[in-house]
């Protein structure tokens, strides 16, 4: 609802700057060049999206996910204790990790939200739930596929030339969310 009145307040304070500066055909020009770059984005974006998908189905097909599951033990067990009896939960949370390496986000969240599921007790966010929620956002991405592809959409040459700001960035951001859901839970329930 929100958005749908800064949406139209902008579009309002557009139209009439265009009116008062005399020049409401560059804001009809801007507005259906503006359209046609926010459909070429969604079909290369779609594009890429189909194909990380695919590789992460194949990936779980060919018993890769189980595999990163079982690597990714020692580390699930510390930061999310559910998984010790749950394989499931254990598989759902690798998974989401996994596509986030890949920088997948949208291919992430239905297997954050499956795990998510699995973790919640009644109304009330677990620990637990509140670390997967800060680890799905603020993910460690070691190929940031969504943002090469639209990198690449709009004309990069190298695309992939943001790994090293990529990966300090994205080991920082889950590091530092990662250490204050700890951080705040403690204080939370003490508190």
């Amino acid at each position: 609802m929100v958005m749908s009145w800064i949406y139209t307040g902008i579009l309002a304070v557009s139209l009439i700057s265009a009116v008062f500066q005399g020049n409401p055909q560059a804001l009809a020009a801007s507005v259906l060049q503006g359209a046609q770059a926010g459909v070429t984005l969604a079909v290369s974006m779609a594009g890429s999206l189909c194909l990380w998908s695919g590789v992460g189905k194949l990936l779980d097909t060919a018993g890769v996910t189980d595999l990163l599951s079982r690597l990714l033990k020692p580390i699930l067990h510390r930061c999310f204790p559910g998984t010790r009896n749950d394989s499931s939960l254990s598989r759902s949370i690798s998974s989401n990790i996994c596509a986030n390496f890949l920088g997948l986000g949208n291919a992430a969240t239905p297997m954050g939200i499956q795990a998510a599921r699995r973790m919640r007790q009644g109304d009330t966010a677990t620990d637990e739930l509140c670390r997967l929620v800060v680890l799905n956002t603020a993910s460690i991405q070691l190929i940031p596929g969504n943002v090469a592809a639209v990198r690449a959409s709009l004309g990069s040459s190298a695309p992939f030339d943001i790994l090293p700001a990529v990966w300090i960035t994205s080991l920082c951001s889950a590091g530092l969310g990662l250490m204050m859901a700890w951080l705040l839970g403690k204080v939370w329930r003490h508190g």
